[in-house]
C-alpha cells in the first residue's frame, strides 16, 4: 500500500531520483497502481551521490542516472525485479553538475549545468557504458542577469521527435541549440536565441512534432516555438506567463510536460509551489488554471496513464494527480514520501 492506504494493482515500476546530499536515499523504485496511479516504494539503490535525474533505455531494460556533483558522472543500472542493479562503475562526463540526460543514437548525453556543456558517452550493445573519455561540446555565451548568467549553463538535453537532432536548453545563454552526433561527438547545427534574461530551463515537444514549449526559470513564462524537424530549426512565436498576475514571492519554473493528445501543457513553479494548466491553441498556449503542487519546491513533472506526477524536493514527496481529460485540470489523488525527490520516470 502507499502511505494513504491505496491497494496496488501492478502497473509497472517508477524510478525516482533524489539528492543524497539533502538526505535522499538515492535511486528509489516504486510500484505503480494501474488504476489509481498510486506509488508504493519498494526500495532504494545507493552508492551514487545525487542521482538527481534518470532516464531509461528505449527497451526499458537499462536505467541511467546523472551524478549531479562537481565531478559529474553517469551511472548505469540493469532493471531487474524490484530494484535496479549497478552495471559497472560510474563514468565521468568531463563536466560539472550534470542536471539532465537522455539516450540518443547509441550514446548517453548529459547536460552539464556547472560547466555549460553537453557530453556524449558511448554505449555497448548491451546498454552498459563503454567507458573512456566522454566527448564534450562546450556552450559559449552569457546573459544579462549576472547572478545566474555570467556564462553558459546547459540544463536539459533531449532528442527531437524526428530522432535526427538533439536539442540542449541553456539557462545561462538564453538559447536552445540543435545538434547532431558525428564521429562519436556532438556537432552544433543551429543556435536559437530566446528573450534575453528569460533563463530557459526545460523544453517539451508537442506530440505532432511541429511545436516546442520552453519553460523559463528566470522569468515565470513559457515560450512557444515552431520546430522544423527536417531543418533542425526552432522559431520563437509567443511567450505566456505561467501564473495569473505577478508572483506573490519567489517563482522559479522547473518542469514541463505535454499531453500525449497534444491538447494540454503543464508546468511546475517552485516558490509559488503550483502546477499550471495550459490549453494548446495552435501557435499559442492559454493559461487556464493553477493548482497547488501538493508539496514544496516541485522540481520535475511526469505523465503516466492519465496521471500527473510532481517530485517535490523540499517537502520530500512525490504527489500524483488525476487529470480531467476534458479540461486538463489535475486533482490531487495521493502522495508518497521520498526525501529530496527530484524526478520520476516510468518503466
Amino acid at each position: 500500500m502507499d502511505r494513504e492506504g491505496t491497494a496496488v494493482a501492478d502497473g509497472g515500476r517508477a524510478f525516482i531520483g533524489s539528492f543524497t546530499a539533502a538526505g535522499g536515499p538515492g535511486v528509489v523504485t516504486a510500484a505503480v497502481d494501474a488504476t489509481s496511479g498510486a506509488l508504493t516504494v519498494l526500495g532504494s539503490t545507493g552508492g551514487v551521490p545525487d542521482p538527481s535525474y534518470l532516464t531509461l533505455s528505449p527497451g526499458g531494460d537499462m536505467l541511467y542516472a546523472v551524478s549531479e556533483t562537481a565531478d559529474g558522472a553517469v551511472a548505469a543500472y540493469r532493471v531487474s525485479g524490484d530494484a535496479p542493479e549497478p552495471a559497472g562503475p560510474p563514468v565521468p562526463v568531463r563536466g560539472s553538475g550534470p542536471t539532465h540526460l537522455c539516450v540518443f543514437d547509441g550514446h548517453v548525453l548529459t547536460a552539464n549545468y556547472g560547466s555549460g556543456s553537453v557530453s556524449a558517452l558511448p554505449l555497448r550493445p548491451d546498454g552498459t557504458l563503454a567507458g573512456g573519455d566522454a566527448a564534450v561540446l562546450r556552450h559559449t555565451g552569457a546573459g544579462p542577469y549576472t547572478p545566474r548568467q555570467q556564462g553558459p549553463h546547459a540544463h536539459q538535453v533531449q532528442p527531437d521527435p524526428s530522432g535526427r537532432w538533439v536539442v540542449s536548453v541553456d539557462l545561462g545563454t538564453d538559447s536552445v541549440r540543435a545538434c547532431a552526433l558525428a564521429d562519436g561527438g556532438l556537432v552544433l547545427h543551429r543556435e536559437t536565441a530566446l528573450r534575453p534574461g528569460s533563463g530557459p530551463r526545460h523544453l517539451a515537444f508537442h506530440p505532432a512534432g511541429r511545436h516546442a514549449y520552453v519553460v523559463n526559470e528566470l522569468t515565470p513564462t513559457v515560450t512557444v516555438c515552431r520546430w522544423d524537424g527536417s531543418e533542425g530549426s526552432l522559431k520563437p512565436l509567443a511567450e505566456t506567463p505561467v501564473l495569473h498576475g505577478a508572483p506573490a514571492g519567489d517563482a522559479y519554473p522547473s518542469g514541463i510536460v505535454a499531453s500525449p493528445d497534444g491538447r494540454f501543457v503543464w508546468t511546475a513553479t517552485r516558490g509559488e509551489d503550483v502546477l499550471s494548466v495550459f490549453a494548446v491553441a495552435g501557435d499559442e498556449l492559454r493559461l487556464t488554471a493553477t493548482v497547488p503542487c501538493g508539496g514544496r519546491w516541485p522540481r520535475a513533472l511526469a505523465l503516466r496513464g492519465g496521471f500527473l506526477y510532481a517530485a517535490n524536493e523540499h517537502s520530500g514527496d512525490v504527489t500524483w494527480f488525476a487529470v480531467d481529460p476534458d479540461t486538463g485540470l489535475p486533482r490531487r489523488a495521493g502522495a508518497v514520501a521520498v526525501p529530496a525527490a527530484s524526478c520520476v520516470v516510468f518503466g
